[in-house]
């Protein structure tokens, strides 16, 4: 039986904009370019989303005042982190997890434009 991917469409399209912001830029750049070559492909393909978005980290019946800061929510249901990097580490992983357990969203793309080609992981909670 083949695997059903949770919002294939919309990860579709995000990833076809990361790879077009990657054949225009390379490797190379900060990730303050990456994200706002990204903000540019995500406004002219109509994809909705929230930049910088602050969230929230709870702990017992306290939210704390330091906060995680997603890169990107899509569709107010992908979180997008995105890394310059020569490859993708554990670390990275896990940073996207535990955004995706802070905001309760069931799925997370790690996207690296740092490798001679896009790197992009899907992590689903």
């Amino acid at each position: 039986m083949a695997e059903e991917y949770i919002y294939k469409e919309e990860c579709f399209k995000i990833i076809g904009c990361a790879m077009e912001v990657h054949k225009h830029l390379g490797n190379g750049f900060l990730e303050a370019v990456y994200q706002e070559a990204l903000r540019y492909e995500f406004l002219k393909n109509a994809i909705p989303f929230q930049e910088l978005k602050p969230i929230e980290i709870h702990y017992k019946d306290m939210v704390l005042e330091k906060h995680y800061i997603a890169d990107f929510i899509c569709y107010d249901l992908i979180v997008i982190e995105l890394k310059v990097a020569k490859n993708l580490c554990d670390e990275h992983y896990s940073q996207v997890l535990n955004y995706l357990n802070a905001t309760k969203l069931k799925l997370g793309l790690l996207i690296n434009f740092g490798s001679p080609s896009l790197q992009y992981k899907r992590i689903i909670l």
